[in-house]
């Protein structure tokens, strides 16, 4: 995909097979377990074997290499695998690469997958506590000796700006909260299944790191998820109904760092999802009011409304209005705020539980859906859709 013209990979390939582990707080196994568990678990859900697969795409940040993986699941020969950078922004990315190599006749099915002890083991909302040097990480060099430590911390900042300069109030992102809870009330796979909450109760939750509170927050999850690929073609001959990947993009902005892009000209915004918006939208043909369900990478409330900005679902400063009226189904799963935190790669599971209509929170007649990956670092995205 091209920043300036339409690409050709879109309709080219299909998510044929989604399979996840539980989601819990302590999975009493090891992550590449999770891994392989997932894995096998997607491979079945497509009407694969371990023997079709020929291709593995996953995150870095990950302990579970596409070699060890491949050879634990009994998967023989490869002929493509490959790692995104960038923690959660690789989901979609993974996706992407996927189809890209089915496309170009370099693989036939491509396994997508995601696994972490992720509350057990390491805390990614611990913050930095050991890092190799780093061209990178000279940024948060600039930052951490003023106790910007955490992820929260480095939203945070974007999220006060954000408040002041449409005249809001921290209120504001609790309407995400609210809907993310709601929809995972009613799925059994959630964490907090059963458990919505309010606005007041999200502004009774404590303080985080001001404007952010608990309930600004995502989960810290144990779990793996994965996602199956192949050709379109292939897809009709398989048990389950594809999901067409319609559009895939990956996208960073100007003056782009990981997390703590503070130096550019506004941070009210996210220019990197504003690159993947473009590019989905220019391949796909498609506009915001074409989409049934929206799956928004939602790590921290404040994000998930400057993307339905960058997207062009509403106007600056009107997001948070936008969700209140439930304008667009939205983390029909209960997002990482409900569900579970897997790096999004269960919100593109979700994505094709509705175009297939087999939801716990279907949408009637969901035939295309968007999928964004996470946001503050280069991401990417996805739309989905039936193919009719």
């Amino acid at each position: 995909m091209s920043v300036r013209r339409a690409d050709s990979l879109g309709g080219r390939a299909a998510i044929v097979g989604i399979g996840a582990t539980e989601f819990s707080k302590d999975s009493g196994r090891s992550e590449l377990k999770l891994a392989v568990e997932a894995v096998r678990t997607a491979l079945d859900d497509a009407g694969l074997t371990p023997a079709d697969v020929d291709g593995l795409v996953t995150f870095t940040m990950d302990t579970s290499p596409e070699i060890t993986v491949a050879q634990a699941a009994g998967i023989g020969e490869l002929s493509f695998f490959s790692r995104i950078h960038y923690g959660g922004g690789a989901a979609c990315a993974t996706v992407q690469q996927a189809a890209l190599a089915v496309a170009s006749g370099v693989a036939d099915v491509v396994v997508c997958y995601r696994a972490f002890n992720e509350r057990s083991g390491r805390r990614f909302g611990s913050g930095v506590q050991h890092r190799e040097p780093t061209a990178e990480g000279t940024a948060l060099g600039w930052n951490l000796p003023f106790g910007l430590l955490t992820p929260a911390s480095w939203v945070a900042m974007a999220a006060q700006r954000y408040l002041h300069t449409y005249n809001l109030t921290p209120e504001a992102f609790g309407h995400v909260a609210v809907t993310d809870r709601r929809h995972a009330a009613r799925n059994p796979a959630a964490y907090f299944y059963e458990k919505p909450i309010t606005l007041a109760d999200h502004a009774a939750s404590r303080w985080i790191v001001e404007p952010l509170r608990l309930l600004d927050c995502c989960q810290e999850t144990d779990g793996g998820q994965a996602i199956v690929v192949t050709s379109a073609e292939r897809a009709r001959d398989l048990p389950r109904p594809p999901a067409v990947i319609v559009a895939a993009a990956q996208g960073a902005g100007r003056a782009q760092e990981q997390m703590t892009s503070f130096y550019r000209d506004g941070l009210t915004g996210l220019p990197e999802m504003g690159v993947v918006a473009r590019q989905l939208w220019r391949t796909s043909g498609l506009t915001p009011s074409e989409i049934d369900v929206g799956i928004l990478y939602d790590h921290f409330t404040p994000f998930a409304l400057m993307q339905l900005e960058e997207f062009g679902f509403c106007g600056p400063g009107e997001a948070a209005g936008f969700v209140a009226d439930d304008a667009l189904p939205l983390n029909t799963h209960g997002g990482q705020l409900g569900e579970a935190y897997l790096h999004g790669m269960n919100g593109i599971a979700e994505a094709v539980r509705q175009i297939r209509g087999t939801s716990v929170n279907q949408i009637s007649g969901a035939a295309r859906t968007l999928v964004t990956a996470g946001t503050g670092v280069p991401t990417s995205g996805l739309i989905l859709g039936t193919g009719d």
